[in-house]
């Protein structure tokens, strides 16, 4: 008895498709079968935010998200930020404002900015704070990740 289900999505502009059980987590999908390592996970729990991705245009944690329900969407992972070599605005403005440091939460981070200043695109810095804080980081204090995301805020170039 076959117990796999057949899933097909569009992950990074890109028509993917696999099987797995009707159980897997999305986040294990992508990671696994996939092959996108850049998306973490973390708690498991949906608390940390490490796994967050695009999911049909919004932020989502795959770690809560069953990749059979995924079937049919269009996900978007830290892989797909980046243009070839080109750093995304939000990647260049993490590094230049030292917004990581052992860069765990990081692809996390960048995938809330990213559907942060999709949703907001000229936010305060308390609408910042509010909207990263979604995401856990024991690293940075979030001053840098602030910074990094106000200063793609102001240049308009999401």
């Amino acid at each position: 008895m076959d117990d796999l289900v057949d899933i097909k999505l569009t992950v990074n502009g890109e028509a993917r498709h696999g099987r797995c059980e009707p159980r897997k987590l999305l986040v294990d999908f992508i990671r696994e079968d996939l092959g996108l390592t850049g998306t973490h996970a973390g708690c498991e729990h949906g608390i940390c935010g490490a796994c967050t991705i695009l999911f049909d245009g919004e932020a989502a944690r795959s770690c809560t998200t069953l990749a059979v329900q995924a079937d049919g969407a269009e996900i978007m992972t830290v892989e797909g930020l980046a243009n070839g070599e080109r750093l995304h605005p939000l990647q260049q403005a993490f590094h230049e404002h030292h917004a990581l440091q052992c860069g765990f939460c990081t692809p996390g981070m960048l995938m809330t900015a990213l559907d942060l200043l999709n949703t907001v695109p000229n936010p305060t810095e308390a609408q910042i704070r509010e909207g990263m804080s979604a995401v856990i980081c024991r690293c940075t204090g979030y001053q840098g990740i602030v910074n990094a995301v106000a200063a793609v805020a102001a240049a308009k170039n999401v």
